[in-house]
C-alpha cells in the first residue's frame, strides 16, 4: 500500500492574515513539502498541472526532476498530466527524461482537467474531451513501447520513422494512472489497458465513486489481466490534523468556509458527512480512511490532499509531521494486514522491471 500526498498548487489568500503568497514562494513551498513527504515516510508526491492563475503547476516534470535531486525514496508523480492538450511526444520524452533522472521513481495520472479555456489555449476542442483523450493516448503507449513509430489519426500531424528520445529507463515505461471522477470512458480505457484507475472522490458522495470504481474492475477483469479485486486502484483524500479534534475544527473552519472551490457552500460538518474531508485527531482520520476499504475493496495507492486553501507552509509541515507519525503507519499496518494475498501492490518501477524480464525468460 501506498501513501502519499498531492497538491493542486493553488495561490490562496490565508484567511486568518489576509497574505497572499507570491507565486515563486508558493512553488518553493511545493517543493519543501514534498521534501517534508520522503521525510516523514510517505511513499508519493504528485503535482497537479494548471495553466491559469491561480495555479502555479504549469510544468509538472521541471519541479518533479528538481524535488528528484533532493530526495532517493520518494515516487514522483502528478495528480494531472493533461493528456488532452499535451502532445504525447513531448509527455513520451519529458517523463522518459524525469525517469533517468529519478532512478526509475516516476509514475503519471493522465486527466482531462476540468479548466475549460484550456483547451483553446493549446489548440484543441473542449467537445471532443474524450476522443482527444483516448487517441492521444493509444500514441503515447506506442512512443514508450516502440522503438520507430508510424502512426496517423485526427488530432495531429502523423508521425513517420519516429523515435521517441531518450527511451524508457530500462525499457519499462511509466506506470500510468488514469483519473476521473465523472467519466466511464476513461474508467473503460484504463481496464483496457491494464492500468491503474484513480478516483479522486474529494469532492462528491463515495456512491458516485463506488459505481465508477466497480466498473473499472469489471472492465479490468473483462480484458483478461486478473480479477476484478486485483485491478489497480489509488483514492484521494483530505484530512486535517490536530492531536486534539475540537482544536483541529476550530483552526481548519476559516480555511475551509473561504476556500475557492468548496467555501461559501456546504458547512464544514455537512462536507465531512458527505465526502472524505476528515477534520479531528489522528484516530478520526484511521477511522475514516479505514472505511475506504469497506466502500471500494482493497486498493493499492492512497493521496492526501493537505496544502490547499490557503494554509501557511509551517501548518502544512506539521500536518505532514502528524500524517507521517501518527497516521499512516496505523493504515499501513491495519490494510495490509486485510489485504488478500492475491491483491497486488502498486506498480514501481523495480516490479514493472522484473515482470518485463520474467515475461522475457518465459
Amino acid at each position: 500500500m501506498q501513501f502519499g500526498i498531492f497538491t493542486v498548487g493553488d495561490v490562496t489568500a490565508d484567511p486568518t492574515t489576509g497574505t497572499t503568497p507570491s507565486e515563486h514562494e508558493r512553488i518553493k513551498a511545493m517543493v519543501r513539502i514534498a521534501l517534508k513527504a520522503e521525510e516523514v515516510g510517505l511513499d508519493v508526491f504528485a503535482t497537479g498541472e494548471h495553466h491559469n492563475p491561480p495555479f502555479v503547476p504549469s510544468s509538472p516534470t521541471t519541479m518533479l526532476g528538481h524535488i528528484a535531486a533532493q530526495t532517493s525514496k520518494l515516487i514522483l508523480s502528478t495528480s494531472t498530466t493533461l493528456i488532452t492538450t499535451n502532445d504525447p511526444v513531448k509527455i513520451a520524452e519529458d517523463f522518459a527524461m524525469l525517469q533517468h533522472l529519478a532512478d526509475g521513481r516516476v509514475d503519471l495520472m493522465m486527466g482531462r482537467g476540468n479548466t475549460g479555456p484550456v483547451y483553446p489555449w493549446f489548440g484543441e476542442d473542449i467537445r471532443q474531451g474524450i476522443p482527444l483523450a483516448i487517441e492521444k493516448y493509444a500514441l503515447l503507449r506506442r512512443l514508450w513501447r516502440e522503438d520507430v513509430v508510424d502512426w496517423e489519426g485526427k488530432f495531429r500531424t502523423p508521425l513517420q520513422g519516429f523515435t521517441s528520445t531518450p527511451r524508457p529507463l530500462d525499457d519499462v515505461p511509466p506506470f500510468v494512472w488514469h483519473g476521473s471522477i465523472r467519466s466511464p470512458e476513461i474508467a473503460e480505457q484504463a481496464a483496457f489497458y491494464g492500468d491503474g484507475f484513480f478516483a479522486n472522490h474529494i469532492f462528491w458522495p463515495k456512491e458516485h465513486f463506488q459505481q465508477l470504481i466497480a466498473f473499472y474492475r469489471q472492465r479490468f477483469e473483462h480484458y483478461g489481466h486478473g480479477r476484478a479485486d486485483q485491478a489497480i486502484v489509488g483514492l484521494g483524500g483530505q484530512a486535517f490534523i490536530r492531536p486534539k479534534s475540537q482544536d483541529a475544527w476550530n483552526e481548519f473552519r476559516p480555511y475551509f468556509d473561504n476556500a475557492p472551490v468548496y467555501g461559501h457552500g456546504p458547512t464544514l460538518e455537512e462536507f465531512t458527512d458527505q465526502t472524505p474531508l476528515t477534520v479531528g485527531s489522528p484516530q478520526e482520520v484511521i477511522d475514516k480512511t479505514l472505511t475506504f476499504r469497506e466502500h471500494f475493496g482493497d486498493y493499492q495507492r492512497q493521496l492526501f490532499l493537505m496544502d490547499h486553501a490557503g494554509l501557511p507552509l509551517k501548518v502544512v509541515l506539521e500536518q505532514l509531521d502528524l500524517l507521517g507519525e501518527h497516521v499512516v503507519p496505523v493504515l499501513r499496518k491495519e490494510l495490509d494486514a486485510m489485504r488478500p494475498a492475491h491483491v497486488p501492490d502498486a506498480p514501481t518501477h523495480e516490479s514493472l522491471k522484473a515482470a518485463t524480464l520474467v515475461g522475457s525468460q518465459a
